[in-house]
């Protein structure tokens, strides 16, 4: 990914209403970002519980969208991320939904899909062994392009009708 700013990161929310704009707090470990080595960037906001962001760049531009995590809790022992396809406790893995962009979005319509609750799919697919006995490890270079493919294909659903509209 290409470095970028705060104002980057803002205009690029583009599900974003201005009130999350004015709310949304970046990390603080932001500007030690090695933009370089991204896929994508992913993170939870440090002072609202349950939002997130995710950023792919497509075009040579930055496209994002804001995601919230549903409340409450599963039943289930283990869960699997839809993203990074990593096995994880069910408590670390959660539903997020993300408005849709544009005039769907105004009216309610919203995207969601399984993501671990960190949003630490990035490092996840790094890793060299597998989190759970029953997980199936493919190559890391494979199971990176298959993350990026899929959060690409996330953000592009989210911003389908504000594309459209272009």
């Amino acid at each position: 990914m290409q470095a970028m700013t705060e104002s980057d990161v803002r205009a690029a929310l583009t599900n974003a209403s201005p009130d999350e704009l004015r709310v949304m707090t970046l990390p603080a470990d932001f500007v030690l970002n090695d933009w370089d080595h991204l896929d994508f960037w992913a993170f939870p906001d440090p002072r609202t519980r349950g939002r997130g962001y995710l950023i792919v760049e497509s075009d040579g531009k930055p496209h994002g969208v804001v995601v919230r995590a549903a409340d409450g809790s599963s039943r289930a022992r283990s869960a699997m991320c839809d993203l990074c396809h990593t096995m994880q406790p069910a408590d670390q893995v959660s539903l997020f939904t993300a408005r849709k962009a544009g005039p769907s979005g105004e009216h309610g319509d919203s995207v969601g899909t399984y993501i671990c609750l960190d949003l630490s799919c990035h490092e996840n697919v790094r890793l060299a062994a597998p989190l759970a006995p029953s997980e199936m490890r493919a190559s890391v270079d494979r199971r990176i392009d298959g993350t990026r493919r899929r959060v690409e294909g996330f953000v592009a659903r989210v911003l389908e009708s504000e594309r459209s509209r272009a």
